[in-house]
């Protein structure tokens, strides 16, 4: 015969590479069962990224000696027992394959007691074989221990990565179901070390301050809606306060924390025409939805969920956002903040009054256009100097024409020349330095080419920020980060200063902005700071690796850079090109975009039609 009955450890082992996928996993199972359990304060005590331990301790319900022998068997549950259960599904856990499937692939021990038990029973198991059976004393509730994960499975457990990673999935993990669950103590141990302590609040606006940081409470307004199967609640951002990334987004179903692509699509559908494309507010929200209409077994690790109805959520989620964004919008009704946060000034005050209304989608270029509330001083122009810019005709047809080229392709127009030889004509659309050679035109693209001077000009600087004309803050800016940000962030000091950046450790999670380059004196370095973090955690971050030093000057360049639609006058165009004959690779931004395009004279000829 060629097919076999898998042995029971075989087939846990397999079932716990579908649950147990790292250390972080192992956490979120046991804090589900905890909460299931009734739990109103849960303690995760992990030791070195929970490769080592990881113990989770609740004060919920526990277990009798019966219910915690079956509960370490697979497919025993106490959550559902009829075909229709499955569809009606009104808990974190069901299919009872978590534990069996973590004690299968470590040193697990449980110690459990039901409320007015006289004693507790403690199980210890190794690869997934039950060692012994032994009563013991114990506070109420359970708390389980898991040794040495992957111990029996050495290919799974090179797999896993360092230290600091590992326990920073963890801490997302924690910070993901605290935010679902204000009314629960959590408290985050590493290495002895408390990492959060998270009291239980009687108001979600606070738990989210909490996990998101104190800066959040001015800018972060309700969201209400409901109709007959579902209602939407939770907290979302004013457009104004954006990411460049989705780690800010926090999604519950029924209290399940999700990733679920409907949801976020509605969720940015809903500020539509508010934020510009690749960027992300901030947002928690709760979805309540009837049980039978929603599935949570379609994932092993119940990460993702399917609607019954997928188009009413859909619908509801983006209608709910605009409704909120709308009491947002000055021109239409005055912002409500939570009433716990009445005595704080509401985000848009104080702020242009059409910043708002301007946060609008636009083309590419839109993407490098100055941020609201920042305005670089340009010099005023210089009398007799040359500012006439390129008609919009002309503009139209170089611009359809220039799109296939790279500066890489037209090494013979001017590549003997230096940049210093261009005779500036003007500016094109305040975004494009129009210049001629004897042999044609070229269009500079103003952003890209100080993008690619400034990057240089940090990079070229071995001595740090002593050598750079930096700024001191009057008041330093607070950064509030989560933990796996603060680890990173720690860790970029040195590249930082580099930059000009004089960033120190305020306590906690905290750190103080000192100084920022002179060329940044006018942005927010709290921005930036956090822009440049979330790129190295979705690019993956080694420290000391050139990479991750090499992409805080890239974002630190691209911020300090002059921005589309700035007028600059004829000095200023001048010293600009001049500048790119400095550059060892003047043709490309630091992000790769060109710098400059061109047109030769029979490049033009051809079409104006004057050739034959």
């Amino acid at each position: 015969m060629k097919i076999k009955i898998l042995p029971e450890i075989i087939s846990n082992k397999i079932a716990a590479g579908e649950v147990v996928e790292r250390p972080a996993s192992v956490v979120k199972e046991l804090v589900e069962n905890a909460l299931d359990a009734g739990s109103t304060q849960i303690i995760i005590e992990v030791e070195k990224g929970g490769k080592s331990l990881i113990r989770v301790s609740d004060n919920g319900e526990g277990m009798s000696k019966d219910d915690a022998l079956l509960s370490v068997e697979r497919y025993a549950t106490s959550k559902i027992f009829k075909d229709e259960d499955l569809f009606s599904i009104s808990t974190f856990g069901f299919r009872g394959e978590a534990l069996p499937s973590i004690a299968s692939v470590s040193r697990f021990a449980l110690v459990t007691k039901e409320k007015n038990a006289l004693s507790g029973i403690e199980i210890k198991i190794e690869g997934g074989k039950i060692m012994s059976v032994n009563d013991k004393g114990s506070p109420d509730g359970t708390m389980i221990t898991v040794k040495d994960l992957f111990v029996n499975t050495p290919a799974r457990r090179k797999f896993m990565k360092s230290t600091d990673t590992e326990i920073g999935h963890i801490a997302d993990t924690v910070a993901s179901m605290a935010l679902g669950r204000h009314d629960v103590h959590f408290r985050l141990l590493h290495n002895g070390k408390t990492v959060y302590n998270w009291l239980a609040v009687s108001d979600s606006a606070h738990r989210v301050e909490d996990v998101l940081g104190k800066e959040t409470r001015n800018s972060l307004y309700p969201l209400k809606f409901q109709n007959d199967n579902i209602s939407i609640s939770g907290w979302i951002s004013s457009p104004v306060v954006k990411r460049n990334t989705g780690r800010g987004i926090y999604i519950f179903v029924n209290g399940r924390f999700v990733r679920d692509r409907v949801i976020q699509h509605a969720l940015l559908e809903g500020y539509s025409a508010r934020l510009i494309k690749g960027q992300f507010p901030f947002s928690v929200i709760f979805i309540n939805i009837p049980y039978n209409l929603v599935d949570v077994n379609v994932h092993p690790a119940k990460r993702e969920v399917r609607f019954a109805d997928q188009r009413n959520v859909h619908e509801s989620v983006e209608t709910a956002v605009k409704n909120a964004l709308d009491l947002l919008d000055p021109f239409k009704k005055a912002a409500h903040p939570h009433p716990d946060f009445t005595d704080l000034s509401n985000p848009l005050a104080g702020k242009n009054v059409d910043s708002f209304s301007r946060l609008v989608i636009g083309e590419k270029i839109s993407f490098y256009s100055r941020g609201e509330g920042h305005h670089t001083p340009i010099s005023p122009p210089l009398e007799g100097e040359n500012q006439t810019s390129l008609s919009p005709p002309l503009a139209g047809g170089a611009k359809g024409e220039g799109e296939k080229r790279s500066p890489d392709s037209q090494a013979t127009l001017w590549a003997k020349k230096q940049f210093k030889d261009l005779r500036i004509l003007g500016q094109l659309h305040g975004t494009y330095i129009a210049s001629e050679s004897d042999e044609g035109i070229i269009l500079i693209d103003q952003h890209a080419a100080h993008e690619r001077i400034l990057y240089e000009q940090l990079k070229s600087r071995p001595g740090g920020a002593d050598k750079i004309a930096v700024q001191k803050l009057l008041m330093p800016e607070i950064i509030e980060t989560g933990y796996r940000e603060s680890g990173i962030l720690e860790k970029l000091l040195p590249d930082f200063q580099k930059a000009g950046i004089e960033v120190e450790p305020f306590g906690g999670n905290a750190f103080a902005v000192k100084s920022v380059p002179a060329f940044l004196a006018d942005k927010e370095a709290k921005g930036i700071i956090i822009e440049i973090m979330e790129k190295i955690i979705e690019t993956g971050f080694a420290p000391g690796l050139e990479k991750s030093s090499d992409e805080v000057l890239k974002l630190v360049a691209c911020h300090g850079a002059i921005r589309a639609n700035q007028q600059l006058s004829g000095r200023e165009m001048r010293t600009l090109v001049d500048q790119l004959d400095d550059c060892e690779m003047p043709s490309h931004c630091p992000h790769g975009r060109p710098t400059w395009i061109s047109f030769t004279i029979k490049e033009l000829e051809k079409l104006f039609k004057r050739t034959a």
